[in-house]
């Protein structure tokens, strides 16, 4: 069902809210633009799909109503930028949700898998992926691209249902849960400029002085392009900003002697040499702080590839993904402050921090056993 117009979504609306659950998925652009275009919305249920489209439809109130209906729960694959699109366009974040990338991770299958590979693993189905580079703006669209579009959310209710099945018989619904809730908090999708130049491309080779310069040029390139609606790199480019940071130019003129900078007009170059006079000026207790790591010393990496060894042990035994237990900045993290690592606590520490508080104590070891790691 392709809906295009506010009688057939309300009504579609009305009986889905009967419903239990509700898989989403979402058809964005944003190579052109600084907010993602929210261009089609899939819903699906287990009686029906339906393809909405925002830009033909002015009154979205009845979907803002359904998305927010927290008696639903709202199934997604892979659903962070999802959560972007739909809680800037439509002011709602779904919750509850269920994200199937995620929960595959905790029942056996590699981190980020792909929804094609999930569809094929739960139900046998090849999807094409012929329609992958769609301009989903373009209208009309045709049959092919609302099929692809439907079969992005046409098997996740049933999948949910037997992710669900495996969670519980496998305890493991309350690992999840808490995981889940992370994804769902608007405050991971709120644009805060002044925080822009932690994304900065290259920013670990800048001082701290150099990083409060950046701090105030990629908050100012933040404002500027979503102004205008026009992607960072447009407005300037992470190179051209880590190289305001290292020359600190105090005038235009010097700013002009960077390369990258010609296009840029005189009124935005003057803002540029404020931020970056701005940022000279900080003092000294304010200057900003990356968390880097510091390199371990050769003794304790070699206890961290021990405990990398334990982790290997109980993500094959237990299906849990590796990279969702534990990076190896976790375990420094163990050896260095165990109180503040989240793997004291909650489920990574029912998993493997109990056994890696074991191990670094000495009362077990690990053992070769017929080719494989064994506890000793």
């Amino acid at each position: 069902m392709f809906i295009s117009d506010s009688t057939t979504l309300a009504s579609f609306c009305e009986r889905a809210a009967d419903a239990k659950v509700l898989a989403v998925d979402t058809e964005f652009l944003r190579e052109r633009t600084f907010y993602p275009k929210l261009c089609l919305i899939q819903l699906s249920t287990e009686a029906e799909i339906a393809a909405v489209d925002p830009l033909a439809i002015e009154d979205l109130a009845p979907l803002e109503a359904l998305l927010g209906d927290d008696s639903i729960t709202k199934v997604f694959h892979a659903c962070s930028q999802d959560l972007e699109v739909i809680g800037g366009t439509l002011g709602v974040f779904p919750h509850p949700v269920f994200d199937t990338q995620l929960a595959a991770a905790f029942l056996g299958r590699r981190m980020q898998l792909g929804y094609g590979p999930l569809v094929e693993a739960y139900t046998g189905v090849h999807l094409p992926k012929a329609e992958s580079l769609t301009d989903w703006s373009r209208r009309p669209l045709d049959e092919k691209q609302l099929e692809y579009a439907e079969d992005d959310v046409r098997y996740l209710p049933g999948i949910y249902r037997d992710m669900m099945r495996e969670l519980v018989a496998r305890d493991r619904l309350s690992w999840l849960e808490p995981e889940l809730a992370c994804l769902v908090d608007p405050a991971r999708y709120r644009h805060e400029p002044s925080r822009a130049f932690e994304h900065l491309k290259r920013s670990s080779s800048l001082t701290r002085k150099q990083l409060a310069i950046a701090r105030e040029v990629c908050a100012w390139r933040e404002t500027k392009a979503a102004n205008r609606d026009i992607p960072r790199k447009w407005v300037l480019s992470d190179e051209v900003i880590v190289e305001v940071c290292r020359r600190a130019p105090g005038t235009v003129e010097r700013l002009r002697r960077i390369r990258g900078t010609e296009q840029i007009s005189q009124r935005d170059c003057e803002s540029i040499a404020r931020a970056v006079a701005k940022g000279a000026s900080c003092p000294p207790d304010a200057l900003p702080r990356m968390e880097h790591h510091a390199k371990p010393s050769p003794e304790v990496e070699s206890v961290m590839d021990l405990m990398y060894a334990m982790l290997r042990l109980v993500s094959d035994e237990s299906g849990v993904a590796i990279q969702l237990i534990a990076t190896r900045d976790d375990l420094h993290d163990f050896i260095v402050d165990r109180k503040a690592s989240r793997l004291s606590s909650g489920w990574r520490h029912d998993l493997l921090g109990s056994k890696l508080e074991n191990l670094l104590s000495g009362s077990v070891g690990l053992t070769v056993k017929d080719g494989r790691v064994e506890i000793l």
